[in-house]
């Protein structure tokens, strides 16, 4: 029951915002304050659902053997197999927290941002809460894309209506590409389904069972066409280079709030889909292509961070980052050992709260400046001092200093990295190794280069303001790049005059908006434990069947070498399935020892 409540109350208090009473703004002026418009039923829905959150992880009892809980669901269409089932585990259950925290805290930093057309603002913020959670709850495949897929609807019109100067182009570029990567995924998933009803004679989409199917009822080959189907929609929504060009566009044009759940949640469920599909679904393909995917994405790393270098917008260059960042994360994930998965899903939790943070301070320097060129502002440690200081140490976060979030996440991807070996006597089986690591790392010596300078330019250096804003016509998320737009039909109140009435630096609404993310960011540095012995054994079941394929290969390398064989230790009629499952066991007990301690 709980966690339907966690699907349900968004949807219940998007309804409410449809037809409840229209915001003071839309009809008599917002900065009246009225605690009955849309902005107040969404506050008070997403903390009520926080506060479900908080009592579902209290509940839940798989925190320390890795299982499945918090059960609901529905039969559906019971003939074709489709059910509504909802499980989660420690991981999915960490991203919903994730999400349960961004999203009030997105709402109370919109107040002074969003006082035009605030039913569809608030009312599709509480649509795309739900169908994110939808995601990470779905246990079952049709009910699962269904989520995933809906949450381009929402996020397209946040962008189109509430977006800057390019926001049409943003929205439209945004929704083609990742609904084309996601029909893609959902043709391999499908026919994971259409096989396994072929070849056993039931129809399921239940994803435990389509993936113990697929990991041992379809050939190598297979595989390999699953796993590029599976790679077209979650590289897309990660993104991955190269299919990443969508993203700073709709970050740079989105407003606030929007810019934080892309960076926070949506591009989470690209890296989620690897963990959850990719790695327990097709682990032969993902041992076979580990190193190509791996070299994808430590160029997107080095690539996204001398991006980065040169831009002069401030939210733009934050944008890029994203594109460096994720690369860790998806290295993580294909280093196919426990370290590496570890670390890519802190990276999940920890980008999310320091890269949404930072887009929630240009958010804030933009609605009192109207400008992100760090040309035209500068020094506003002596302008906005409390601000200054969020800025400084949220950039330090995501710089990766030691003692904050993000050094774990960065360390643990590249320690699985470089660990990564065709040894498996390590017992860390994978296939990539040291090179691998050192060209990641590269990564984090160029994001402390541009982030630091960034930070010197904006806070530290001379103090130089722009002068007549001049921007009445505003746009309604307050993101236009300094340029009116009186006569657009989502923009004619003035998102900007609220901006003209706040102090020059950070309102205490602000500051209580940014204080909890601050405070994990210092507790998840310190105490990284927390989750990893969390997340220790749901990785360790999802990486299985992938150890041992990879654990398998190994095995017979020197046979594939006399004999021009594959490394798959897949094929049919070979034997291959014996000394990969023997191997599997050999490692097992080591890596969970390692894991644990």
């Amino acid at each position: 029951m709980i966690a339907s409540l966690l699907l349900l109350l968004p949807l219940l208090g998007a309804a409410l915002i449809a037809f409840g009473p229209a915001g003071r703004r839309d009809v008599a002026g917002a900065r009246a304050g009225s605690r009955t418009g849309p902005r107040w039923i969404a506050a008070v829905c997403t903390l009520v659902t926080a506060a479900v959150g908080v009592v579902a992880a209290m509940q839940f009892e798989g925190w320390r053997d890795g299982s499945f809980g918090l059960h609901a669901g529905v039969d559906w269409l019971a003939d074709l197999g489709i059910t509504l089932n909802m499980h989660v585990d420690a991981v999915s259950l960490l991203l919903i927290l994730l999400t349960l925290l961004l999203m009030p805290l997105c709402i109370f930093a919109s107040f002074s941002a969003i006082t035009a057309r605030q039913r569809e603002y608030y009312g599709w913020l509480l649509v795309l809460q739900a169908a994110m959670t939808g995601v990470f709850l779905a246990r079952d495949l049709v009910f699962f894309y269904i989520c995933f897929e809906f949450t381009l609807v929402p996020m397209y019109f946040l962008i189109a209506i509430y977006g800057g100067e390019n926001r049409a182009r943003a929205a439209l570029k945004f929704f083609i590409y990742t609904f084309t990567g996601s029909m893609l995924t959902l043709a391999g998933l499908l026919w994971v389904a259409w096989a396994h009803a072929d070849r056993l004679g039931t129809w399921t989409f239940d994803i435990p069972t389509l993936t113990a199917f697929a990991q041992s009822g379809l050939s190598s080959g297979e595989q390999a066409w699953i796993l590029l189907a599976l790679m077209a929609g979650f590289a897309v929504k990660v993104p991955l280079f190269p299919v990443h060009t969508w993203l700073p566009l709709a970050h740079t044009e989105a407003p606030t709030a929007g810019s934080v759940i892309l960076a926070g949640v949506l591009l989470k469920l690209g890296t989620y889909g690897l963990y959850r599909f990719v790695l327990p679904m097709v682990p032969d393909a993902v041992v076979a292509y580990a190193p190509f995917i791996a070299v994808l994405a430590i160029v997107g790393i080095v690539y996204g961070a001398l991006i980065c270098w040169v831009q002069d917008d401030v939210k733009k260059l934050v944008a890029y980052s994203s594109v460096s960042h994720l690369g860790f994360c998806v290295l993580g994930l294909f280093a196919l050992n426990p370290i590496g998965v570890q670390g890519s899903v802190l990276y999940m939790i920890n980008h999310g709260l320091s890269t949404g943070a930072l887009f929630l301070l240009i958010g804030m320097m933009y609605e009192r400046h109207h400008t992100r060129d760090m040309n035209r502002i500068g020094g506003l440690a002596r302008v906005m001092p409390v601000w200054s200081l969020f800025m400084v140490f949220f950039v330090l976060s995501s710089v990766g200093l030691p003692g904050l979030n993000g050094f774990v996440s960065e360390f643990y991807c590249l320690l699985g990295a470089f660990t990564a070996s065709v040894d498996a006597q390590t017992g860390y089986p994978g296939r990539l190794g040291p090179w691998y690591a050192a060209f990641a790392g590269t990564g984090m010596i160029l994001a402390a280069m541009y982030l630091l300078i960034m930070t010197g330019k904006v806070v530290f250096g001379p103090t130089h303001l722009p002068g007549g804003h001049g921007h009445g016509g505003g746009h309604g998320g307050g993101h236009g790049g300094g340029h009116g737009h009186a006569g657009h039909a989502g923009h004619a109140a003035d998102a900007h005059g609220d901006g003209a009435a706040l102090p020059p630096d950070l309102t205490r609404r602000e500051i209580g908006v940014l204080i909890p993310i601050a405070l994990l960011c210092i507790v998840l540095g310190v105490r990284p434990g927390l989750l990893t012995d969390a997340l220790a054994r749901p990785i360790e079941q999802a990486l299985a069947a992938s150890a041992a394929a990879s654990a398998a290969a190994t095995v017979a390398r020197p046979q594939d070498a006399d004999t021009g064989g594959g490394a798959s230790g897949h094929a049919e009629g070979t034997g291959d399935d014996l000394p990969r499952a023997d191997a599997a066991d050999a490692t097992g007990d080591v890596v969970r020892e390692r894991v644990r301690g």
